[in-house]
């Protein structure tokens, strides 16, 4: 059991360096796609909607096929699935084409990030302690090598169709290999007769009180993801408009960012084992609104660069504790559970960019990370959701117990 443990963890960090690797993939040839379709930037933005679009509703569907029919099938299928659709941005020639191979794109790519995470939950489940922003740090270092080998192949001249095809190809069968290693179906929880029986009471709350305790971190994923978004997509604009540092220097801020991000998932797992993960998003979303505040009122290069590392700290290691205590809530809805979470996560990533926008045209761009920054309060104030709730079985048992055994009464006399 143990060697197949180790072998799905190993399993789960591949299809997650396979999807930072795939959706990389697909980002360094933007411009390139762009220029052969003959689409405006404004287009291309309402077709990244439909990308986004697509994750969204394959999440929704992913969760659900993960409970019912188990990560091991479910995680390769949307490997495949991610992975042909990547040939076809590669093939598009026109908008009508290029948009209905985002939308499919995105459903494959929402389909794998539930999927893998409700895996990653069941692995983090064997081993009995936190390993789950490793797996997100990985997703990362996907990114990271996309764009190397992006970068040379751009520079070779390569056709973006013959390098996503040949990319499509690779991930395949790297992931018809993972597959081999994935963990089978945890048994259903044991569930008490006299729970399953109750229909009234406290067995009915508690399941009344599940689903919105999964909402609350659905809803914190938002939140935090959006921050991510913002320091994504504004943070290089910053640097460059606001300190009025030369395009070079500017990109070193999304750098600092993402480096500081990847490098505390690595080590969130060893601090979230020793101090919990309530004290992980408390002080992590506290460090994460004071480098937003840093870099709001950052007066020179080198403080906003500042910011921007500790807002990549800060930030690295909450997201991941949503992901596993939702996962964690319920091992029989895993899969759904995450699908919420995830989806409303990545539907605070696209808010990110469209919320600061509109700001920008009353307040000046720095101060608009004051907004982000109070999220990151908020989150740090509703830490203790994370806190475990204490399981009902116990309880109602004993109740079952106390009703079939009637207490004996004293005889008068």
């Amino acid at each position: 059991m143990e060697r197949s443990l180790r072998a799905g963890r190993l399993a789960t960090f591949a299809y997650f360096v396979l999807a930072g690797f795939i959706m990389g993939m697909w980002i360094v040839h933007i411009p390139v796609i762009e220029h052969r379709t003959g689409i405006s930037h404004a287009v291309l933005g309402w077709l990244l909607l439909l990308l986004g679009a697509g994750a969204f509703g394959g999440m929704q569907l992913a969760g659900p096929l993960t409970d019912r029919f188990g990560a091991r099938t479910v995680v390769p299928a949307s490997a495949a699935l991610c992975a042909a659709s990547l040939v076809l941005p590669g093939l598009a020639v026109d908008v009508w084409t290029l948009g209905g191979a985002l939308l499919l794109l995105g459903v494959g790519n929402g389909c794998l990030d539930v999927s893998m995470n409700a895996h990653a939950v069941q692995v983090e489940r064997g081993y009995g302690r936190p390993i789950m922003s490793a797996f997100h740090a990985w997703f990362s270092i996907g990114g990271v090598l996309a764009a190397l080998i992006g970068a040379f192949t751009l520079g070779r001249g390569w056709s973006a169709g013959a390098t996503l095809a040949g990319t499509a190809l690779f991930c395949l069968a790297a992931a018809g290999v993972a597959a081999g290693a994935l963990l089978r179906p945890d048994p259903p929880a044991a569930v008490d007769a006299s729970a399953a029986e109750a229909s009234t009471g406290p067995a009915r709350k508690a399941r009344r009180a599940t689903p919105s305790r999964i909402w609350i971190l659905a809803v914190l994923a938002f939140m935090l993801m959006l921050c991510e978004g913002v320091a994504n997509d504004w943070s290089v604009l910053h640097v460059k408009d606001v300190l009025g540092a030369p395009a070079s220097t500017a990109a070193l801020a999304y750098g600092a960012f993402a480096t500081a991000m990847t490098a505390g998932r690595l080590l969130t797992d060893r601090v979230a084992a020793r101090v919990g993960a309530v004290a992980v998003l408390r002080y992590g979303s506290a460090v994460g609104a004071a480098g937003l505040t840093l870099a709001a009122f950052a007066p020179d290069v080198p403080l906003a660069l500042l910011g921007w590392t500790v807002v990549g700290a800060g930030l690295s290691g909450c997201v991941p504790q949503l992901f596993s205590a939702a996962g964690h809530a319920d091992p029989d809805a895993a899969g759904a559970n995450v699908s919420r979470v995830a989806g409303l996560g990545y539907l605070g990533m696209l808010a990110g960019p469209a919320v600061i926008g509109p700001l920008t045209h009353a307040i000046p761009l720095n101060l608009t990370f004051l907004l982000p920054a109070a999220f990151c309060v908020v989150a740090g104030f509703t830490a203790r959701i994370l806190k475990p709730e204490p399981s009902p079985e116990p309880r109602l048992a004993a109740d079952s117990r106390e009703k079939k055994t009637p207490t004996s009464r004293p005889t008068a006399g």
